[in-house]
């Protein structure tokens, strides 16, 4: 089993490890000290050695961050983790505070007083990040003082070592371009931009830049190192060397220097007088100050490998393509054991997770998850980020709606489907939401739109039939998704929130919207897509992009109100049911097979 369901965080990590932090802060003569969720490599999962959060706080969400003075401390978290933090933090030690409207910022700005140090860690925050809380102290008379040595790493003395793993080879069947002509095509665009170089600190951009692939974090397999990329298409790779293997040095040849990880300050200082591009969004500030120190021309700009690693080639679409059809089969077999065992109401939600993380396993293929499951039965289903756990697991209560949001990781590919499914009968008011959900994800499915699009141009269609009825979700509709790397993946996404990367041919996204009734249940349909090339419509003048379907599991007829569904819709949901059958039809046996064949039936 690959999920761990034990209890994860919580008060005491605070209780026990807030005033070591304090003792280290004293010694260092500091007032205060920030504690990002992020880690030096801005991943979304972190290796344990580096959840200081957790440490400090006992939080364990995916977004957040704490303040810690000598006489209080704020944790600061979104609107989806509300619930979580009030679970996991204590709330004598720490004040609850909101991201949103300020944040951290303006905390800083009203609690902190003329004369004081707050510390931090520089490589842990982003430059952006850092100019907003030097203006808040500006005002209330306090300094930031960026420190060589994180206090948190001085007291945590029963921190894990940092990960290892062996690096692999992404073999080129599947990366579908070689090493050499990804250099050369980056080295290419560092020239456009009047670049000598690029420092580049994402894992994800590594990892396909150079076509390798690592272990040192949990659902993404990711080699944690950083990377110089020459304009002429050679590359300095700062790693440990514990992670090499005579087959990696054989693929990464001579136009790839390997260095030790503890090299890339002395090679910063190399760059003097060199144009050297650095994405503010993803690379901390301790890279700029090196780069600054060292006396190089910094150009603010995206990490160029960002863009060509999110437009897959025919490679990797025919390569995730075939991931999602093998997904298809445990999934189908999981959808059928819901709709039959887990009907009793006597399976709870650690049970439904391992049920389908088992049926993965027995492709054989299964490298990783791509994220834990999300197993959640009738309210927990309306936590948007809930983690199931020994203390918060359900039974799969009749008259009760379960959503299940998982994906896997396999050499080709990384998946990404939430399905929602009735234990029981459903109700009118469950049949008729999910119908709203369902009209958004079909919308999606199917726009046609002109190149230069960006999925805020498109986040109104799958909300459109939920508008109407007063309804709404408070998440992104679309983030893009990886080729056996990050389930969560830019720089394209599909959202309220202005993103201006254009939807360009290759990329994949998710379809999800939802709707989550407090205390009740949540909904989620989500299929992941890719953008395809710009067709000609009958009739039309301009050719238009458009999607093309990945997943393939059944969604649930007892739960769609066919009346509120127009002709074209009706149709989408049997051409899709039809197409189910088609291709995993085969793949399936006995019982399986037979329910996947009323299942796929038209409405």
């Amino acid at each position: 089993m690959i999920q761990n369901f034990e209890v994860q965080g919580g008060p005491e990590y605070g209780r026990r490890n807030l005033p070591k932090l304090r003792k280290a802060l004293k010694a260092q003569g500091l007032d205060g000290f920030l504690v990002p969720h992020e880690d030096e490599y801005q991943n979304e999962y972190l290796p344990d050695c580096n959840e200081r959060l957790m440490w400090v706080s006992g939080f364990t969400g995916s977004a957040g961050a704490a303040i810690v003075m000598t006489d209080k401390a704020a944790m600061f978290v979104d609107g989806r983790y509300t619930l979580q933090v009030g679970a996991q933090v204590d709330n004598v030690l720490f004040t609850y505070e909101k991201l949103e409207a300020g944040g951290v910022a303006s905390w800083l700005r009203k609690n902190t007083q003329k004369g004081q140090i707050i510390g931090y860690d520089p490589r842990l925050h982003s430059p952006a990040a850092l100019d907003s809380f030097k203006k808040s102290v500006a005002l209330s008379g306090a300094t930031l003082k960026a420190l060589s040595t994180n206090p948190i790493d001085e007291a945590w003395t029963d921190r894990p070592a940092a990960p290892t793993a062996k690096i692999t080879v992404q073999p080129l069947e599947l990366a579908g371009e070689s090493h050499s002509d990804k250099r050369a095509r980056i080295g290419k665009a560092l020239k456009q931009q009047n670049a000598d170089a690029a420092l580049i600190t994402s894992p994800a951009s590594i990892a396909w830049l150079l076509n390798i692939r690592g272990g040192d974090v949990m659902c993404t397999p990711l080699p944690l190192s950083t990377v110089i990329v020459k304009a002429d298409g050679q590359v300095d790779l700062f790693v440990k060397p514990e992670k090499l293997t005579d087959e990696l040095r054989s693929h990464l040849g001579n136009d790839v220097a390997i260095r030790s990880e503890e090299d890339i300050s002395a090679a910063i200082t190399e760059l003097k007088d060199h144009s050297v591009i650095a994405d503010p969004s993803v690379s901390s500030a301790f890279y700029f100050e090196a780069l600054k120190k060292a006396g190089a021309k910094i150009i603010k700009a995206q990490d160029p490998v960002a863009l060509p690693k999110a437009c897959k080639n025919n490679a990797e679409i025919a390569g995730t393509t075939e991931a999602h059809n093998r997904d298809a089969v445990p999934l189908i077999k999981f959808l059928h054991w819901l709709d039959t065992e887990a009907q009793s109401g006597k399976m709870d939600e650690i049970e439904a997770a391992g049920q389908l993380e088992h049926f993965r396993h027995e492709t054989g293929q299964l490298k990783d998850l791509s994220f834990e499951s999300i197993s959640g039965a009738g309210s927990n289903g309306a936590i948007v980020h809930y983690r199931v756990s020994k203390a918060t697991t359900k039974k799969l209560a009749k008259g009760s709606l379960f959503l299940i949001d998982s994906g896997a990781q396999y050499q080709d590919g990384t998946t990404d489907v939430t399905r929602t499914v009735p234990i029981g009968t459903p109700d009118a008011e469950m049949r008729e939401r999910f119908t709203l959900v369902l009209k958004g994800h079909i919308a999606l499915a199917t726009v046609r739109f002109p190149e230069g699009t960006t999925g805020s141009n498109l986040d109104v269609l799958a909300r459109h039939a939920l508008w109407q009825h007063g309804l709404d979700y408070d998440h992104g509709t679309g983030h893009g998704v990886g080729v056996y790397l990050g389930v969560h993946e830019g720089p394209q996404r599909i959202s309220k929130m202005p993103n201006k990367v254009a939807l360009k041919p290759g990329m994949i996204v998710s379809n999800e919207p939802g709707y989550y009734k407090t205390d009740g249940y949540g909904i989620r349909i989500e299929n992941l897509q890719y953008v395809k090339e710009p067709a000609a419509i009958h009739g039309g003048e301009r050719k238009m992009l458009g999607f093309a379907n990945l997943t393939l599991a059944p969604l649930h007829k007892d739960l769609i109100e066919v009346k509120l569904l127009s002709p074209t819709e009706r149709a989408y949901i049997d051409n899709y049911h039809a197409d189910v059958w088609a291709k995993i039809g085969g793949q399936v046996e006995g019982k399986v097979k037979s329910w996947l064949e009323e299942a796929c039936e038209p409405l």
